[in-house]
């Protein structure tokens, strides 16, 4: 019996092979991508997952007044170890924020993820080299390289460990010494490193409480009330902060609670020091592809529908002689089965081919053959459930025929489901609306961020990379002289930090008995006019004024607003333990970003709170910027005698970019899903209308006879399908109006909501419609009523 079915299964896909084509063709493109979201969404939410203590593993972070830092003080991790049986280890980190060169028989390597670890955090992380260096007892740090850099390193060498190579300038003559390889051959950790400096404590005896440079991770005992450790370390760690000073009614620590525990499960998509930016992708991009999947689904479900009655006869005769109606499920649900397998080999072919599109979109390192595990089980529960939502109804629809009706020819099949196969194309074009309409949107939004002002220029700024500091003016003076000089430099300057999106150190600083947590930022002469930042009123820096490089400062509109200052040029504000001079005040601008609104910050020459000045900036003549550079490249050994062996420059704009980076990437899954849905909705909309006309062959045949026109014909069979769709735009106009409105909240400047991507999404729907049954009932308005009526 089941060889019989098989074959008649067979038999009736090769027979009706159109319909087959355009029903496994669909499910395949659709499983394709629903597989490249699985493989993402499995990558990006197992970061780290490997590790025995997953779950045991907490981020120690700060609150501020206004916002949540992950940075805390040195002896914090040691004051855990000690007060709190409920921890099994504590350890600490500490990233690098330049980049620096090492110098091997290639050339110049720059490392710019380098990070030290305590000892207890690589065991908890399970990335030491070797047992050995658990135990030692030294205090230096040793370090060592990931297989992936050791690739960068020494690309053709078959390398024995220890291996001395130069660090930093060649003239210095400096080495360190690499002892060996960290088996990691890619990046996903929550802790990313190109270069791993391993040492028994990275602080070295640090007991400052003040300041707030190292990463505290903490593993605690299972069973552990994570709620009430956490108020724990809280209460201890106030109580030593009053005891260096801190006032017991300071901002930072009164009538609330500082620290928290951040789990490590949070860290890399929403974390509680940072953004949930890839998080919501993650979460977008798994339920657009669901939403491909349904709508594949249901145009395999409306296809095996409206084939329903050519299978009539077969279903009456089966149950004539004696088939029971489970018999002909099971049958036809193989039947589907099949097809659903076909589809899943098809669609896995196309993820192979996908996938080099997507790692690069992405920059990810998916793979079907070296992907995870969870894959294996992932497939077969997928195939599942796409065949029970795409079988499980027809198959009861096609065996509940009663054989009576069908061998009397009285069947109505297609008027019983007519409810349901218009519900789901009117769900299949609600579907692609959204994704129409969305594309729109985003695209609006993007063009937005691109084309506002945000109140600085990036066009002609070039931030040149640099390890040597110049923290007071006198030691920027001789490099500035020399590239002034340079015809085409508008202005130069150095700072602590750009305006990349990068979130600058944080302080109190107190003005008229207010104390409010403000940004700041360490600058030199010259920032504001290199940045062309506009002043709101007092003045920028000026050599003129000795006191500026002493104690001046400026602050923006946020941060005279948060004060309540109506005049605030003269005020004395205090931060870092001393007295500053607000000069002037400048424009709020958008350092950060579209997602983030303008932060309070302050900005001065003299900063003791920051002292790292290295990031130099050239604001260029456009007409000139290639002569300058290359003037800049010839010259850069003599204007910085530290770091001149690489001049190495990035073009702000493409800095500042790179903040829109999610946003495009959602904007190009967006119209790849729009495109897709729309696809497969006209597949299904192809097939589904060449079904219905032709079961009206013989109605449109008389209505000629009496006199229709073709037009009148053309009308006919497009206006009932024109109302579906234009249903499906009534039904998905307010469900992407909150998605999208949900969306843009996420930016703190955004656009208004428009209405004009709901007109095109509206007008696009229409016109395909109007294109695919006008193309396919063609043949049947230009048919000969002669043909059709001389056998009635």
């Amino acid at each position: 019996m089941f060889r019989l079915n098989l074959k008649i299964a067979l038999r009736n896909l090769w027979k009706n092979r159109i319909y087959t084509t355009i029903n496994i063709g669909g499910l395949a493109i659709a499983l394709a991508a629903f597989i490249v979201v699985v493989l993402y969404v499995t990558y990006e939410t197992s970061y780290d997952k490997d590790l025995p203590n997953y779950d045991r593993i907490y981020l120690v972070g700060r609150s501020l007044p206004d916002s949540k830092t992950d940075y805390t003080p040195a002896p914090l991790s040691k004051l855990i170890k000690d007060s709190f049986q409920e921890v099994e280890a504590v350890g600490r980190a500490r990233n690098t924020w330049f980049e620096f060169p090492l110098n091997t028989a290639r050339g110049r390597v720059y490392s710019n993820k380098a990070i030290q670890l305590d000892l207890e955090t690589a065991k908890m992380f399970e990335i030491w080299p070797d047992k050995r260096l658990i135990e030692t007892k030294s205090m230096m740090l040793e370090m060592y390289v990931p297989s992936l850099f050791r690739k960068e390193l020494f690309p053709n060498e078959k390398v024995s460990f220890p291996r001395l190579v130069g660090i930093g300038s060649k003239k210095a003559g400096q080495t360190v010494e690499i002892k060996g390889i960290i088996n990691r051959s890619d990046e996903h950790s929550n802790l990313k490193f190109d270069i791993l400096a391993l040492g028994k404590d990275i602080s070295f005896g640090d007991q400052d409480y003040g300041t707030n440079n190292f990463q505290t991770y903490i593993q605690v005992r299972k069973g552990t009330d994570i709620g009430a450790l956490q108020q724990k370390i809280d209460l201890l760690y106030k109580k030593e902060l009053i005891k260096s000073g801190v006032p017991a009614a300071d901002p930072r620590i009164a009538g609330r609670s500082v620290i928290f525990l951040d789990p490590l499960k949070n860290l890399h998509l929403k974390p509680m020091a940072g953004t949930d930016t890839n998080n919501r992708m993650v979460i977008a991009l798994f339920w657009l592809s669901v939403l491909i999947m349904v709508i594949a689904c249901i145009n395999f479900t409306n296809l095996t529908i409206v084939q329903a009655t050519k299978r009539a006869k077969e279903v009456g005769m089966k149950k004539v002689m004696g088939a029971y109606r489970i018999d002909l499920i099971v049958q036809f649900i193989v039947e589907i089965y099949i097809q659903c397998c076909v589809a899943m080999v098809l669609g896995l072919i196309m993820t192979e081919v996908l996938l080099p599109v997507f790692n690069t979109q992405f920059n990810l390192p998916l793979s079907l053959l070296n992907g995870d595990s969870a894959l294996l089980w992932q497939l077969p529960l997928i195939l599942f459930v796409i065949t029970a939502i795409s079988g499980v109804y027809p198959a009861f629809v096609l065996s509940g025929y009663k054989p009576a009706s069908v061998l009397k020819g009285n069947l109505q099949t297609s008027y019983k489901t007519f409810w349901l196969r218009n519900a789901l194309l009117a769900g299949q074009f609600s579907i692609a609306v959204i994704f129409i309409v969305g594309l729109f949107i985003i695209n609006d939004q993007l063009k937005y961020m691109r084309t506002e002002d945000t109140g600085f220029k990036t066009g002609q700024v070039v931030y040149i990379k640099n390890i040597q500091f110049y923290n007071k003016p006198k030691d920027f003076d001789q490099a500035r002289a020399r590239i002034i000089k340079i015809p085409g430099v508008n202005h130069v300057t150095v700072s602590s930090d750009i305006p990349d999106g990068s979130k600058p150190g944080t302080s109190i600083y107190k003005l008229s008995n207010k104390a409010l947590s403000l940004d700041f930022l360490d600058v030199d002469f010259d920032y504001f006019e290199t940045l062309n930042i506009k002043l709101k009123e007092g003045r920028f820096f000026s050599r003129d004024f000795y006191a500026d490089s002493v104690n001046s400062a400026i602050i923006n509109e946020t941060a005279a607003a948060r004060y309540g200052l109506v005049n605030p040029v003269g005020k004395i504000i205090r931060g870092c333990d001393m007295d500053y001079k607000i000069v002037g005040v400048i424009k709020d601008f958008k350092a950060q970003g579209f997602e983030r609104a303008v932060e309070p910050a302050i900005y001065a020459i003299k900063n003791p709170c920051n002292n790292r000045k290295t990031k130099i900036i050239v604001n260029i003549d456009q007409n000139r910027m290639a002569a300058v550079l290359a003037t800049l490249k010839s010259q850069w050994s003599d204007i910085n005698k530290l770091d001149g062996e690489d001049f190495r420059y990035e073009f702000l704009d493409e800095l500042y970019g790179r903040l829109f980076k999610k946003q495009e990437q959602l904007q190009s899954v967006f119209f790849f899903a729009a495109i897709l849905t729309i696809f497969i909705a006209i597949l299904g909309l192809f097939a589904f209308s060449a079904f219905t006309t032709n079961n009206r062959i013989k109605e449109i045949s008389i209505r000629k006879i009496l006199g229709a026109t073709d037009l009148q014909m053309f009308k006919l069979l497009n206006v009932f399908f024109i109302w579906i769709v234009l249903i499906a735009n009534l039904i998905a106009w307010p469900l992407v109006y909150l998605l999208a409105r949900q969306w843009l909240a996420m930016f703190a400047y955004r656009i208004d909501m428009p209405f004009f991507p709901f007109l095109i999404a509206g007008i696009v729907s229409i016109t395909l419609t109007l294109l695919t049954v006008t193309i396919q009932a063609g043949k049947v308005v230009k048919m000969s009523p002669v043909d059709a009526l001389k056998y009635e």
